[in-house]
């Protein structure tokens, strides 16, 4: 089995080659267009801002080419986020394979921090593919300033300042706001079940 992990300009992306390493499994890093689309399971990782990032992946060609994935595909963060419809963060136009739109969070009271950093309770819905193995109420880890709304295709929440999707499924795309990489149990048990696809 061929998993690739698209190395784009964006940061992060080692650490999931890490956490897939340390399951046992050996992933390639790669911004080969061939390369990703005979992949077998292709992972869509990323920190960092969406305009700029935008523009790198369609300048590329890689825009293209995620677009048209017919195999599993799990976007990560900002892997996420550009997955979905339109991004405020900088007023961006994304992939739009997800029909959902990415807003900034706005805190409402003095002890609201923005970036949402750190640990908390992730909602997983009953019989969502990926998640089936966690328990309502686990706890992942998070590092974002920007969002996406819930909608019919989320399949986790949270909550932090108002609800938030914090997993989207749509066909073959799967998605964490998240780090399972950095989510211990929690996320180790959803890489493997992307892996075991």
């Amino acid at each position: 089995m061929k998993i690739v992990i698209i190395d784009y300009n964006a940061g992060n992306v080692r650490s999931v080659l890490f956490a897939l390493k340390r399951l046992g499994v050996t992933a390639e890093l790669t911004s080969g267009l061939e390369k990703i689309k005979a992949a077998d399971k292709v992972i869509f990782p990323g920190v960092g801002e969406a305009k700029n990032t935008m523009t790198y992946l369609r300048k590329t060609g890689l825009a293209d080419t995620i677009y048209n994935l017919k195999q599993p595909t799990l976007g990560i963060c900002l892997g996420m986020q550009l997955l979905c419809e339109h991004s405020e963060e900088g007023d961006t136009g994304c992939l739009n394979i997800i029909p959902l739109k990415v807003k900034k969070f706005v805190a409402t009271t003095r002890d609201q921090k923005i970036p949402h950093v750190g640990w908390n309770k992730v909602l997983f819905e009953k019989n969502a593919p990926l998640l089936e193995k966690n328990k309502p109420g686990d706890y992942a880890y998070f590092v974002h300033s920007y969002y996406v709304e819930n909608g019919v295709y989320t399949t986790a929440t949270c909550n932090y300042i108002l609800p938030f999707s914090a997993a989207l499924k749509k066909d073959n795309f799967y998605a964490t706001q998240f780090h399972p990489e950095k989510s211990g149990d929690v996320g180790e048990l959803i890489l493997k079940e992307f892996i075991n696809l």
